[in-house]
């Protein structure tokens, strides 16, 4: 390829030579080969003062590897990896120690990137055979691993995967709250045109939040959530403390039926936005700053004390905005009367129950 400082440019009428895409992967090949050599100078001159007895180093260039077409962003591109000759023993193990690229592993034939977009493709209906033509024009004719086998044996590494998350053992740590909510997604799933996605992330007493179930359901109904529930249940997920959730009804029954000793916390987001719905703009910031000051309320008869000086500002105006709050005040301040940090171990920074309280989805 031509250098990329210039554009060359024939007779009248024939236009550009270089491609705007064959200077990206021209551009990205030449910054992925300064920084492969600055990765391995660096990495032979820490070592430079250890010698063997003879007095030689024992890290040392070696040449190139052969070369390899790697697919990244920008398209496919040839790459000449430098090598080392690390020639250190390691003293528990006693093999040679051996240097690793962090920036183009052993064996790496695709960018993360790259691989990142292939499972959002297939969600989007793209068969596997349609990804090789689908792809070639993008990231060139020869791009790496992108071929109806390949994409096959991907496919059935993430099923794998998914089967494995679905199935996973959860006895194995106590969890305080739970965050629940319907995700409503446009990716097509069976015959459901628009499918809910079911998603429970659990926070655990030392505060730490973690996934526990992702499921599709039809809508939020009852059943869908209650068959979520009981499978967690059935996997040994302890009865949390605090649920927190938006207003769908299925959620809470679900919850009644499954776990009817959790408190159920009702979504602040949600409850702030149909407050400030019913008030003028003008009183919205004002609106919004004392509504804050409720929910982050340390007790209820803190949060009680705060809600009557929004009601002394707005409530002979704007009945239904208070309305909306004293309908659902138990479940607005469910998170006043569970345990705080301090009385609960705590092996880093995470949600309070007060966290909670602010909900799981914005306002749809």
């Amino acid at each position: 390829m031509d250098d990329v400082g210039r554009l060359p440019v024939g007779e009248e009428g024939e236009g550009i030579k270089v491609t705007l895409d064959g200077l990206a992967r021209e551009g990205a090949r030449r910054m992925i080969a300064v920084a492969l050599e600055v990765e391995v100078e660096e990495y032979v001159c820490s070592f430079s003062e250890e010698v063997s007895g003879d007095g030689r180093r024992l890290v040392v260039r070696n040449g190139r590897a052969q070369e390899r077409r790697v697919t990244v962003g920008s398209g496919t591109i040839a790459v000449r990896a430098p090598r080392v000759n690390d020639k250190r023993v390691d003293a528990e193990t006693g093999e040679r120690r051996r240097f690793s690229s962090r920036i183009l592993p052993a064996y790496a034939r695709r960018s993360p990137k790259v691989t990142e977009v292939l499972p959002v493709l297939y969600l989007h209906g793209l068969s596997t055979g349609d990804f090789g033509p689908a792809l070639r024009d993008l990231l060139g004719e020869d791009a790496a691993g992108l071929s109806a086998s390949s994409i096959g044996r991907l496919t059935e590494s993430w099923q794998a995967e998914h089967a494995a998350f679905r199935t996973r053992e959860l006895r194995f740590h106590q969890y305080a709250y739970w965050f629940v909510d319907g995700v409503h997604v446009s990716v097509r799933l069976g015959e459901d045109p628009k499918p809910c996605l079911l998603v429970v992330i659990g926070v655990r007493e030392d505060g730490v939040k973690e996934l526990l179930a992702v499921e599709d359901g039809y809508r939020e109904s009852t059943d869908s959530w209650a068959a979520v529930m009981r499978d967690l249940k059935h996997r040994g997920a302890n009865e949390p403390k605090l649920v927190a959730g938006d207003g769908a009804l299925g959620t809470w029954a679900a919850l009644t039926d499954v776990y009817p000793n959790a408190r159920r916390q009702a979504c602040w987001v949600h409850a702030i936005a149909n407050v400030l719905d019913c008030l003028p703009k003008r009183l919205q910031p004002r609106a919004k700053t004392m509504l804050h000051e409720i929910m982050e309320a340390p007790t209820r008869v803190d949060a009680a004390a705060a809600l009557e000086r929004l009601r002394a500002e707005s409530a002979a105006k704007y009945p239904k905005a208070l309305a909306k709050l004293d309908r659902d005040w138990q479940h607005l301040t469910a998170h006043a009367a569970s345990p705080k940090p301090s009385d609960e171990p705590r092996s880093a920074p995470g949600e309070t129950a007060a966290d909670l309280s602010r909900g799981t989805a914005q306002k749809e």
